[in-house]
């Protein structure tokens, strides 16, 4: 339990004594002239005891003067208590969490989470919307783990959609004479003649041939229909054309620091799509509209119209529901998780809406819960979704190099080896992406400038990069000079107060990143612990200090930062580099 969870227990303790058996919560003082914390429950406890909150508030600040812990203890307005800490409890505090940062982590009943983001296209180059989803999802997946949990993160691919159709329609004209186009093929090997780069151009050109030919499109669609049937050489194609792309796809996520315990896409649903329709005609929940198979998932409460998910299309194709069903139905029986999140664009949310109300329906789920954390679009300077210069959609791989070579130019080159220059480069670059990415709460758009973002100034990435490196480089020097510092014994200034309390409440603020599935508080703690500590690094000469004692908890303190910055930046899914 962390120190922040005991306080709070202390002082339900405390209003239970004072006659109140109600929960209260701690908050942060938005008044810190009158206290570092606030318990604003008198009004509450007022309507449950039918008493006057002020009354309240009395009774309960006389039981919290008695208490040690608390300093500067008084009422304001109607019944808002304010409290201190001492710094007696705050060095204790210190000394709790020096060893192991993870002391101030409160762990909560372990979970099996399935975790799905990620959801690249098979065959499509992956675009500046496929970061939010790696980013957040990544995040959230470290989170739900440093929370206690275990977790199962699902890349999820798109490989089963038209996009498939479209691009084996392409390789038929490019290469009709490949042996899997024969009526004849019965699965042998045979050499695929394209390359990752060759993929990225495939995809755009047979799109563009299917918009302006519908014969074409029709075509496209009818592949598409085979290959979820089963045709063997559009399926060995498929494979392909598949390994090729995931590779590249891999590569592209380990520079995100988004790493995936199932590689698995649509089409590991297809085996579980016949039992799936089985479970749900037993229960007579498919019907027949316009020769689709269908399933109501309106509800009585409904103040809008929710349509019908459609299952099977009057071809016989599946859609986008029926695969998303049937990899519910299939991690239900293979891992019979606790929860399954998913982290897609807010613009889904109707889709999941209805194939969540499908599993709940017809029984594919019980116990496990279902959760959609959406987010918003990736929008450049002008408030517009980010494109390149000729206003097509850009790239990831073009986003990365744009913030990879502002930061390059930014790295002084009397601190960076020339050898590793690239190598930093490429880590600050994915700091200043990501931290730009999880500042805003996930539903917000996110208005991103890559010089702005690249900067070692302000609420950036390579800020909190820049920062700890200096950190870090004081405890190096502190070891090289043969510095110990076992106790934490002395608070000398409001500067160094004010650090331990930012350290305290990290545990409230972890919390409530998990409760909204958001990371925006933790990014906006981490800068604000930064900055707390730099102030205090520009007003103090710590390797010099003659006060033994001071000098030692002056060290203990900057560890503890460090260790808690190393902490979020891991769970931000931000690498931190030797120098830059």
């Amino acid at each position: 339990m962390s120190k922040w969870k005991e306080l709070e227990e202390e002082l339900k303790a405390i209003v239970k004594k004072s006659g109140y058996d109600n929960e209260i919560a701690l908050c942060t003082s938005n008044r810190p002239d009158l206290g570092e914390y606030q318990i604003n429950d008198a009004m509450k406890l007022a309507k449950v005891y039918h008493k006057n909150p002020l009354s309240i508030a009395t009774d309960i600040l006389e039981n919290l003067k008695q208490d040690n812990h608390f300093v500067n203890v008084n009422i304001a307005g109607a019944g808002f208590i304010n409290i201190s800490l001492s710094n007696s409890f705050l060095v204790d505090f210190m000394n709790e969490i020096k060893e192991d940062i993870k002391l101030n982590i409160d762990k909560q009943e372990k979970k099996l989470i399935i975790i799905d983001y990620g959801g690249a296209n098979v065959a499509k180059a992956l675009h500046v919307g496929h970061l939010r989803s790696a980013d957040i999802g990544e995040a959230l997946n470290r989170l739900a783990k440093l929370v206690g949990h275990n977790t199962i993160a699902d890349v999820h691919f798109g490989d089963s959609g038209l996009q498939s159709g479209i691009v084996i329609m392409e390789l038929e004209s490019m290469f009709p004479n490949l042996i899997c186009f024969k009526n004849d093929y019965s699965g042998e090997e045979f050499e695929l003649p394209i390359t990752k780069e060759d993929l990225k151009v495939i995809y755009p050109n047979g799109s563009k041939k299917t918009k302006e030919n519908e014969e074409l499109l029709e075509k496209a669609r009818q592949i598409t229909y085979q290959i979820q049937n089963g045709h063997i050489g559009y399926n060995k194609l498929w494979d392909k054309i598949t390994e090729i792309s995931i590779s590249d796809i891999k590569e592209t996520y380990k520079k995100l620091n988004a790493n995936f315990d199932l590689w698995e896409g649509e089409r590991d649903s297809f085996k579980y799509i016949p039992e799936m329709f089985t479970h749900l005609q037993k229960q007579d929940l498919i019907y027949t509209s316009e020769g689709a198979k269908v399933m109501d998932v309106k509800d009585e409460k409904d103040d809008k119209e929710i349509p019908p998910i459609i299952l099977e299309k009057s071809n016989g194709a599946y859609l986008y529901a029926t695969t998303d069903l049937a990899t519910i139905y299939g991690r239900v029986k293979r891992f019979a998780p606790d929860e399954i999140w998913y982290t897609t664009d807010l613009r889904q949310e109707l889709h999941f809406l209805q194939v969540f109300r499908a599993a709940k329906k017809s029984g594919i789920i019980t116990k496990t819960k279902l959760g959609f954390y959406g987010f918003g679009t990736m929008n450049g300077i002008d408030g517009k979704p980010f494109k390149t210069r000729t206003g097509g959609v850009m790239s990831l791989e073009d986003l990365i190099s744009l913030v990879k070579k502002e930061c390059y130019e930014r790295i002084n080159d009397n601190i960076v080896d020339p050898d590793k220059k690239e190598e930093t480069a490429q880590i600050i670059a994915i700091a200043a992406l990501k931290y730009a990415d999880l500042l805003p709460f996930r539903e917000t758009d996110c208005i991103f400038d890559p010089a702005k973002f690249s900067d070692l100034e302000g609420k950036t990435g390579p800020y909190l990069l820049y920062s700890t490196i200096r950190i870090k480089s004081l405890l190096k020097k502190a070891k090289e000079e043969n510095i110990e510092y076992k106790k934490f014994t002395k608070i000398n200034s409001k500067t160094e107060k004010d650090i331990i309390i930012n350290l305290l409440n990290m545990p409230s603020v972890i919390n409530r990143a998990y409760e909204s599935k958001s990371l925006n508080e933790v990014a906006e703690y981490i800068y604000k612990l930064t900055s707390s500590y730099n102030k205090f690094y520009s007003e103090n000469k710590i390797l010099s200090e003659k006060d033994a004692d001071l000098k030692t908890s002056w060290l203990i303190l900057s560890k503890v930062v460090y260790d808690t910055n190393m902490l979020l930046l891991d769970l931000l899914g931000i690498e931190c580099p030797e120098k830059m």
